[in-house]
């Protein structure tokens, strides 16, 4: 299997790290890491961290930049973040990282949908479709990619509707036929949304399209 645009990152890294040092004559390599190229190594760090593994994930925590702990200085601190790259690129290349990455995702259209219930509160139900209607499709293409299902033909995306169909008929679903039949209704009303038809739906039926939505991600991890 090829490696993730994650993995490449994190080994690019590594490498350049690691070239640095072994062309240093410290162990730290203070004398080619010079003070802007270490606060540049150390962001680069954080950043491909969070990206891989989500803000709120073991690794992001350990890689945040800080003050340097008592003995250590900025350049020990980077070793420390560095190694935080390295475990997390051995265990995204092990294997390891399946259910992290369920949860990164889970949690990214949790962010979609909580926006969704804020603008549903505040009776921007318009809004709220739309927003959550592109947190359903996009899990439908994590789904498909889970199942091994294309989700373009011929280098064109595949409809919404489509995908739907081609997960229910692969057994995705607990309960094909009802899911998909929801599904399909959700998808509906976020395009009534996207080409101004707003009287095509009411609130109630947009805050049941919303928590529908979140049980679908709950139930069926991408």
């Amino acid at each position: 299997m090829p490696a993730s645009p994650f993995e490449t990152e994190l080994q690019s890294i590594v490498d350049d790290y690691d070239a640095v040092r072994k062309s240093s004559k410290y162990p730290d390599g203070s004398d080619l890491i010079d003070r802007q190229s270490l606060m540049t190594f150390r962001t680069r760090c954080v950043a491909a961290v969070e990206r891989a593994s989500g803000r709120n994930s073991q690794y992001a925590r350990q890689a945040q930049v800080r003050e340097p702990r008592t003995g250590m200085n900025d350049w020990d601190e980077l070793a420390g973040q560095v190694g935080v790259v390295r475990a997390l690129l051995h265990d995204m290349q092990k294997g390891y990282t399946r259910t992290l990455e369920e949860l990164v995702r889970g949690d990214l259209f949790s962010d979609f949908l909580e926006m969704a219930e804020h603008l549903l509160n505040t009776h921007y139900k318009d809004a709220a479709a739309v927003i959550a209607g592109s947190a359903l499709e996009a899990h439908l293409r994590a789904l498909c990619a889970r199942h091994a299902i294309p989700t373009d033909l011929d280098g064109v995306p595949k409809k919404a509707d489509k995908l739907n169909a081609e997960l229910a008929a692969a057994g995705a679903y607990s309960n094909a036929k009802l899911q998909q039949k929801s599904i399909t209704a959700w998808l509906g009303l976020r395009n009534d949304a996207a080409h101004g038809s707003y009287t095509a739906y009411d609130e109630q039926q947009v805050r049941m399209m919303h928590d529908g939505v979140r049980h679908l991600i709950t139930t069926h991890p991408a």
